[in-house]
Parts: structure tokens; C-alpha cells; sequence
């Protein structure tokens, strides 16, 4: 009995801590790449670029960093978290700063695909971290805290951006951030470690993390293993489905209010602020915020509610298809302020939904292998974002129109939750040797 309430109150919370320094990670993250997209139309008109070009810039980022994702999930789970994650962060830094040399498109796509290759490793090694550092009970509200970075890294890259673009140029904003990402490095070499050696672990804490009991030994899953299994294939078709979503939003978001509300980045004449692109990214971002850790804290709550785990997170991705799907009418809205309350639905919606899928990665599978997987489904959803950037820059060349790609935009979820369904009607864990 004293055992359990020893359990049931922890003596330590730098687990904690260690949540809110992955948050920063995935937040700088997200401003190194986010950035060219918020200042797509001062670069574009500097560097006299077409749709086509950015749509090819957009593109080497997603090559490489699904290329990336093939190696580096396998990769970290072979040499740890804490060196792994800052050997990545050391070359995405450099390679956001060499963005402001790059003179040409070719050197723009060569700067992608080295931030896009480093940045790789974000995600997996922050899933792999929580689920070294959580219970079971609470990794869908670690995986949504840190996935709340993302929101946090896309809503501060247009203050950021900009702010130092107006004062500085373009070229100054992609220095800024690159050295952001140096500082976030020295935090990690300071304060990451693994539970087991971290000084600051209590021996209540550690029994809390290792309460689940689960199986440390044996190799690292390959990828012919998973590939095999049906749980991964979960997750690779969900996040195939949804992530050319979120890329669509993080890559192309100016560019939509621009050409469907005659938004403007800077303000012009008598407009106002309220009619510019930065303060409708902010809104949209913190919406998805939101979206983030309520996903993550609901579906914990069902389950601290006696629900299954299996119950608990598809109830929740159920109700995160169902926010997306008044996507499909984003091109057509009435105003401004519905097109930014619309997208600011869906992505909440996206960050619901992909916490949890996240966090059914550590559900299903033990600690060593849950980067692989996690590298293997966000290879997948690059994939997916690969044929978005694509589509969408064929289909602004062509038509002008985002019609066609909101309509997939706000069916996606669906179509990812019944794939999850048919794939893992019951969420097992998997037995590997």
C-alpha cells in the first residue's frame, strides 16, 4: 500500500522540466523552417521567384527531411536522445543562418535540405524523450505540451520575422533565428540527460517514469521488422493523410489569405493592422495551441476516467476529423475574420489529432523502438506533404484557385481516423524480441 501512495504522489516533477525543454526545441524548430514561408512574398519579389520555384523550394525541405526521417528515428534510437538531438540542433541552426547567403534558387534548395535532413530529428527524438521520461497516463499531455512548441514557433515567427525584416531585411531574420537555435543547444547539453543518471531524479520520480513496467532490453526495431507490423503502418497512414495539412498551412498560409482575402504582410495606405497577415497568424497559431494540449489533456482525462486507452484516444481523434472538416469552405469565406477562425479550427484540429497519434506510438511499442517509428511515419507524412507543395503550386500556376486543395484539407482526418481504425481496431502492444 505504501508503495502505491508513493506512486499515486510523486516526490519530484523535473520530468517536467524536461517537457518544457523539448517545447523549446520543437518551438525553434518550427521558427527555422516557418520562416520562409511568412516572408514568401518579400522574397519572392526580391529574388523574382514563380509559384513553380517556391513550390520546388518547398519541396526539397520535404525530400530531405523524409529522407531524413528514414535514417535519423533508427539513428537515435541507437545513440541516445541527448547526443543525437544535439548534433541535430547544432546543423539545422547553421543551415537556417546560411539561408540569408543563399543568392539563387538552387542555393535556397540546398539550404533547405540541409535544415530539412537535421530537422528530422526533432519530432522523433522528442517522442522517443517522453516516452523515457513519462508513464503511460501521462505522455499524451507530454506529447501535447511539447507539440504546442510548433504552434508556439509558427505564431512568434511573424513578430519575429517581421519585425526584423522591416528593420533589417529579410536576409538579418534567418541570421536571428539560427543563433536562437545555438542558445537552445547549450540549454540541452546543460540540462538533458537520460532518468536513470539525471542528479536531479528523485528515486519517487524514477518509480513514477518506470511504473509501467516496460521492456528496455534488446536491439533497436529495424525497419524490415516494422514494416511488417500493422501498428506501424497506423501511423504511417495517418500522418500520409494529415501532415501535407499541416505543411500546407505552414508553408502556404500567407500566400492563401493573400490571394483569397487581399491580405497584405505589411500595412498599406489606411488598412490597418487587422487587415495585415501577421496578427491573423498569431490568431490562427494560438487557436492550434489550444488545440494541442487539449487533445492531449482530454484524452489522458478518459483515460484517468476509467476508459481504455484504445477508447480514450480515438474518441479523441474522432472529435479532432470532425473540427477539420469545415476546412473545405476556406477559400469561399465571407471575411477575413471567418477564414482565420476557420483555419484556426483546423489546425487545433491537427494538433489534437497528431498528438495523439504520437502518443499511440509509445502505447503500442516499447522506449527502443518508438523513434524508428516515429521517423518512419514522419517519412510518410513528407511524402504526403511532397505531393501537397506540388499540387498546390500546379494548382496556383494553373488556376489560381485553393479551392481543390481546402476540399482535401478538411476530409483528411477523416479519412486518417478510418485508416487508424482498420489498421488497429484494438490497440495491442507489440512483442518484440
Amino acid at each position: 500500500m505504501a508503495s502505491l501512495l508513493q506512486l499515486a504522489r510523486p516526490a519530484g516533477r523535473y520530468r517536467w522540466g524536461i517537457c518544457a525543454l523539448l517545447f523549446a526545441v520543437i518551438t525553434v524548430n518550427y521558427i527555422d523552417r516557418q520562416i520562409i514561408g511568412v516572408l514568401k512574398p518579400v522574397i519572392e519579389e526580391d529574388m523574382g521567384w514563380s509559384e513553380i520555384d517556391y513550390g520546388n523550394i518547398v519541396t526539397a525541405f520535404q525530400a530531405s527531411y523524409g529522407i531524413g526521417l528514414l535514417v535519423v528515428g533508427r539513428w537515435l534510437d541507437k545513440v541516445g536522445t541527448r547526443k543525437g538531438m544535439a548534433i541535430a540542433i547544432t546543423v539545422w541552426s547553421l543551415a537556417a543562418c546560411f539561408h540569408a547567403a543563399a543568392r539563387s534558387v538552387l542555393q535556397f534548395i540546398f539550404a533547405r535540405v540541409v535544415l530539412g535532413l537535421a530537422e528530422s530529428a526533432a519530432y522523433p527524438g522528442a517522442v522517443k524523450s517522453i516516452a523515457e521520461w513519462f508513464p503511460k497516463r501521462e505522455r499524451a499531455l507530454g506529447v501535447g505540451l511539447l507539440n504546442a512548441g510548433a504552434n508556439v514557433g509558427v505564431l512568434l515567427t511573424p513578430i519575429i520575422a517581421i519585425a526584423i525584416a522591416g528593420l533589417f531585411g529579410w536576409r538579418a531574420a534567418f541570421v536571428a533565428t539560427g543563433l536562437v537555435g545555438l542558445v537552445v543547444l547549450w540549454l540541452w547539453l546543460r540540462l538533458f540527460q537520460s532518468p536513470q543518471q539525471h542528479p536531479a531524479v528523485t528515486p519517487q520520480e524514477r518509480a513514477w517514469i518506470d511504473q509501467d513496467g516496460e521492456d528496455e532490453t534488446g536491439e533497436p526495431l529495424g525497419w524490415k521488422a516494422a514494416i511488417r507490423q500493422r501498428q506501424a503502418w497506423f501511423f504511417m497512414c495517418a500522418k500520409f493523410f494529415t501532415d501535407p495539412v499541416w505543411f500546407l498551412f505552414l508553408f502556404w498560409l500567407p500566400d492563401l489569405l493573400s490571394k483569397t482575402q487581399g491580405m497584405e504582410l505589411f500595412p498599406k495606405g489606411d488598412s490597418g493592422i487587422l487587415a495585415t497577415i501577421g496578427p491573423a497568424l498569431i490568431g490562427v497559431y494560438l487557436l492550434a495551441d489550444i488545440g494541442s494540449i487539449a487533445g492531449g489533456w482530454f484524452s489522458s482525462r478518459l483515460i484517468s476516467h476509467g476508459w481504455s486507452i484504445n477508447r480514450a484516444r480515438k474518441t479523441t481523434l474522432a472529435c479532432a476529423a470532425a473540427l477539420a472538416l469545415p476546412l473545405v469552405t476556406v477559400a469561399n469565406a465571407s471575411s477575413p475574420l471567418v477564414a482565420v477562425l476557420l483555419i484556426g479550427l483546423g489546425t487545433a484540429a491537427h494538433q489534437a489529432f497528431s498528438s495523439n497519434i504520437y502518443t499511440m506510438v509509445a502505447d503500442l511499442y516499447p522506449r527502443r523502438a518508438v523513434a524508428t517509428v516515429t521517423g518512419m511515419g514522419g517519412a510518410a507524412g513528407a511524402i504526403g506533404g511532397i505531393l501537397m507543395s506540388q499540387a498546390t503550386g500546379w494548382t496556383l500556376e494553373l488556376t489560381g484557385s485553393y479551392v481543390p486543395i481546402v476540399l482535401y484539407a478538411g476530409c483528411a482526418y477523416a479519412a486518417a481516423l478510418l485508416a487508424i481504425h482498420l489498421l488497429v481496431p484494438r490497440m495491442e502492444p507489440v512483442a518484440l524480441p
